[in-house]
């Protein structure tokens, strides 16, 4: 961005690139790979549990000081969801090991992209300022291209379809593209600049992400159903991930507070870095 060599709006063309094709790649390329068991409710149920719990709190926070619609909205898709994917899986391969990385992928496929390609989507159609009708909201749901791929994924899955090679490599390829596309897309629409204007919301929605929704996730697990052992460990130590890039580029294509969005995902991947291996050392004790 700072060279100027992508044309300003660029970041635009990328976002549709990762809605329309990443995401639905990632969907088809890993879901009918994975295997389900009973004891995966647990972590298939944090980013469903952790999007109920902090969107209500960050509404009325966001009522009570007065925050724009879209700021308040941009807030719940980027404090509510974790970046399970591409930083979550390497994260849990780090601390956990390898063997734990399928629990990852679950927690990802099933519980965060799932919640963002229904109950994100509607937040966002609600929060922008071309506000939907309730069937409006429910007919962009059910035609998000994410969503439908999830459909698909798990048709296939339970019918234990196979994809000829050809097929898989290029669904492959495809869902690689996520991780680089968007993080290009949040580096063009990175100003630092912005923080100026914009410390209190961030601190908000940081404190949200990194800390109070962790925090009360761990309480609901290890306290009310008494879950334990390295499942649940690994289920909060994916809680406590940076913002989702995926909610980010959603906010930022519905117009939802972008600046606010890209200090989000910037600011906080960097000090999830250093929030995790806090996070790593407390749960050993849990």
């Amino acid at each position: 961005r700072a060279s100027g060599r992508v044309p300003e709006g660029g970041h635009q063309a990328i976002n549709a690139f990762v809605i329309n094709v990443s995401l639905p790649a990632l969907a088809l390329a890993q879901i009918p790979h994975l295997h389900f068991s009973r004891q995966l409710l647990v972590p298939v149920s944090m980013p469903w549990l952790m999007f109920t719990i902090t969107a209500p709190a960050l509404w009325f926070i966001g009522r009570r000081l007065c925050l724009s619609i879209g700021t308040t909205g941009a807030l719940i898709l980027t404090a509510g969801l974790a970046n399970t994917s591409f930083m979550g899986v390497p994260m849990i391969e780090a601390f956990y090991g390898r063997s734990y990385m399928a629990v990852g992928l679950l927690i990802d496929q099933l519980g965060t992209y799932l919640v963002l390609s229904t109950l994100g989507l509607a937040v966002a159609c609600l929060c922008s300022r071309s506000a939907a009708s309730f069937g409006g909201v429910v007919c962009r749901v059910a035609t998000f291209p994410p969503f439908i791929a999830l459909l698909v994924a798990l048709a296939l899955a339970s019918a234990h379809i196979v994809y000829p090679q050809i097929v898989s490599d290029v669904l492959q390829r495809l869902a690689a593209t996520l991780a680089p596309m968007a993080l290009v897309s949040v580096g063009l629409q990175l100003r630092f600049a912005a923080l100026q204007g914009k410390l209190g919301e961030l601190a908000l929605g940081l404190g949200a992400k990194l800390l109070a929704a962790p925090l009360l996730l761990a309480f609901l697990y290890f306290g009310l159903v008494g879950a334990s052992g390295h499942i649940a460990r690994v289920t909060l130590f994916e809680a406590a991930m940076g913002p989702q890039i995926g909610g980010a580029i959603v906010a930022t294509q519905y117009g939802l507070d972008p600046p606010l969005v890209t200090l989000m995902v910037g600011l906080g991947t960097l000090a999830a870095f250093m929030s995790l291996p806090i996070w790593w050392y407390a749960l050993n004790f849990a």
